[in-house]
């Protein structure tokens, strides 16, 4: 962190602001302390706190780690799960003792570290990065077969059940660009206004206001876009449902694809109490890239599930909505309907 706004850092540091962890510790000149920011320990008043940019700062201007919230390890905690995510990055295979070893922690340590860092464990964050790779093969290589062991998977067997399923669709259809892949839409009626609603035979690949068939033609200009009031009926009913009742937990088959970051924030999202908010910067700290807060609101804005994910609940770090797809005036109402604000 380059600078620090003293009164952002101060409110942060007031709400005891996990998602502020990192960015800068908080030092007391009466004490001679420093701490991060969401330290449970008494507050200062504040005139007697100071900012620094990391523990290194605080330190050469002669302040000593708290006990009791351990700072230093904060800072080593977020080195060891960025090196642990850029080692994944280029070799999904990587076994999880290697891996915490590599970032000197204990494998059980550092596999709770990693998850509480980013919602997802290592094996599924790997997973998914390979699933990755497979998407880009089966665009580049010259066969399916080829592809599927160009991203070291030891058979089609593994990729079937592993990334297959990821992507939604069969490897030759995505290496076609999704043509063949049927998707079958209806508009319902809600009280926020008509909602296009389309689903392949995996789940539901789109949700949202004010949206129709040519739309839905121009996102999917590959697949076989159809009518489907008939067969959609039952699994509208469920979706109007959760416009109407957003406070409620709504299960419901989902087909939507993004990358690893993508959809690291989509969990962050649909693991949001209903009635509750969370910043950008709080969303990039689940998602394990603290620092990627643009990226966690463009993430927002790439997902095509309207209220399924709730984007809605996502908000700026000085507090107001932000943007939303379908109008302010939809999120406030969604936020009302869940008791938040």
């Amino acid at each position: 962190m380059t600078s620090i706004d003293p009164e952002r850092a101060w409110a942060a540091f007031g709400a005891r602001d996990r998602a502020a962890d990192g960015r800068f510790v908080v030092a007391v000149r009466t004490t001679r302390i420093y701490c991060k920011p969401s330290c449970a320990a008494r507050r200062p008043r504040r005139e007697n706190v100071a900012f620094y940019p990391d523990p290194a700062a605080a330190r050469a201007a002669g302040f000593r780690a708290c006990l009791r919230c351990r700072p230093d390890e904060m800072g080593r905690d977020r080195v060891a799960v960025a090196e642990a995510l850029t080692i994944l990055d280029r070799n999904v295979g990587i076994a999880l003792d290697a891996l915490a070893g590599r970032v000197g922690y204990a494998p059980h340590h550092f596999h709770r570290l990693f998850k509480r860092a980013t919602g997802v464990t290592p094996a599924a964050y790997a997973r998914g990065r390979r699933a990755d790779h497979a998407a880009v093969a089966l665009r580049e290589e010259s066969s399916v077969t080829d592809a599927i062991y160009a991203v070291g998977y030891s058979g089609p067997s593994r990729f079937y059940a592993a990334a297959a399923p990821r992507l939604g669709m069969t490897p030759s259809v995505w290496a076609q660009g999704g043509r063949g892949v049927t998707i079958r839409w209806t508009v319902a009626a809600t009280s926020l206004g008509p909602l296009l609603i389309a689903a392949t035979d995996k789940g539901l690949c789109r949700v949202a206001f004010d949206e129709g068939e040519a739309d839905l033609r121009r996102r999917f200009p590959a697949a076989v876009v159809e009518p489907g009031a008939a067969a959609l009926q039952a699994l509208a009913e469920d979706v109007v449902d959760a416009v109407e009742s957003p406070e409620r937990d709504h299960q419901l088959p989902l087909d939507q694809r993004g990358t690893a970051f993508q959809e690291a924030i989509w969990q962050a999202l649909r693991a949001i109490p209903a009635g509750e908010t969370r910043t950008y910067s709080e969303l990039a700290a689940a998602a394990g890239n603290p620092r990627a807060v643009r990226a966690a609101g463009s993430a927002c804005g790439a997902n095509t599930l309207a209220v399924l994910i709730p984007c809605h609940r996502a908000k700026r770090t000085d507090g107001s909505l932000g943007g939303y797809a379908y109008g302010l005036e939809r999120k406030r109402a969604l936020l009302d309907r869940e008791g938040g604000a």
